[in-house]
């Protein structure tokens, strides 16, 4: 089973949003809340079974800065770093 942390991408292996990215905001035992700040919102996340996520182990460093200092989230946050993150691996 994989090894997942708060703020962390991961990518959908199974179901409808197979391949999409998302942000893990939860861990709940063999579960995680996964978010995109489009579609998955942070007012109603996706719950899913870690075996059926791949986690990336990258983690914006705003989002970090904003997880550690315990400011709330806002879904715009969300997108930005997918965002970020998906510019960089197309180059």
């Amino acid at each position: 089973m994989a090894i997942c942390k708060i703020g962390e991408l991961a990518r959908s292996k199974a179901g409808h949003d197979k391949d999409e990215i998302f942000v893990i905001i939860n861990i709940e035992d063999e579960y995680v809340y996964l978010i995109d700040g489009k579609n998955r919102k942070i007012e109603k996340p996706k719950k899913k079974k870690m075996k059926h996520i791949q986690p990336i182990h990258y983690i914006d460093s705003e989002l970090q800065n904003k997880l550690n200092s315990n400011v709330k989230l806002q879904n715009e946050d969300i997108r930005k770093a997918l965002k970020c993150y998906k510019a960089n691996k197309e180059i």
